[in-house]
């Protein structure tokens, strides 16, 4: 990628805000783009070969939305915690094994995407996220959804295709959460617990693919009272 076309894309950025460069080759986060870290307020850099990000990502504090899904990432610095405006954090398809502690610091993050990383352990530290409404997980290698998951405030948690056999009773505490996508996971029938059924706020608990038939959750207790939420969220998008 020569220098040219990056210039002309800065240019270009300069009065947008906006900075997309996928499909390029890059090895690393465009050093020129400090040139712009008053104004930038979405960067997208998707399908490149980014193995790091550099600690001056911590200077763009404009910033709305960071998308670097298909690169090289195996870590993020901390620094990334600075961006206090951010709302929208895509890193799916990298090496991610875990999370700096400073993403609980992105107070305004709404969408947290970390779908076909390397997670074998629910990211920790996430409970101060309080505007977080879409956490993604799948196609990971976690295990298990630990009680700490009872501290987020997501609408939505996406877990498919992990290998996850224990899921804590304490999900069913998580006050917005209405949308759990379980599927394709390791998961008997008495892995699901049952107050995930009778006392959460959950609407749509996605379970296909485990092992068992999902025909026979009917036997489960609570599940008519999940039924009524579901059918009753069906009809408010009908």
């Amino acid at each position: 990628m020569g220098n040219n076309a990056i210039k002309a894309h800065l240019e270009n950025s300069q009065k947008t805000g906006i900075f997309q460069l996928t499909g390029k080759g890059l090895p690393e986060f465009p050093e020129e783009l400090q040139r712009l870290t008053g104004n930038l307020r979405t960067v997208d850099l998707s399908s490149n070969k980014i193995e790091m990000l550099p600690a001056a990502i911590g200077n763009f504090l404009q910033m709305k939305s960071l998308t670097l899904n298909c690169n090289k990432l195996t870590s993020l610095p901390d620094e990334i915690g600075k961006l206090k405006k951010l709302e929208t954090l895509l890193l799916n398809g990298n090496h991610l094994t875990q999370l700096p502690i400073t993403v609980g610091q992105l107070k305004a993050l709404r969408t947290l995407s970390l779908s076909g990383n390397k997670f074998r352990e629910f990211p920790a530290g996430l409970g101060s996220l309080r505007h977080l409404d879409v956490l993604d997980l799948s196609k990971n290698h976690i295990q298990a959804v630990p009680a700490e998951v009872a501290a987020l405030q997501a609408i939505e948690i996406n877990l498919n295709q992990n290998q996850i056999s224990v899921v804590s009773a304490e999900v069913s505490t998580c006050q917005r959460l209405k949308v759990l996508r379980l599927e394709e996971n390791c998961l008997e029938l008495t892995s699901i617990p049952v107050s995930i059924l009778t006392t959460s706020q959950v609407s749509l608990l996605s379970v296909e693919g485990n092992l068992f038939e999902v025909k026979n959750m009917r036997d489960l207790e609570g599940y008519e009272k999940y039924m009524e939420r579901f059918t009753a969220t069906k009809k408010k998008f009908a």
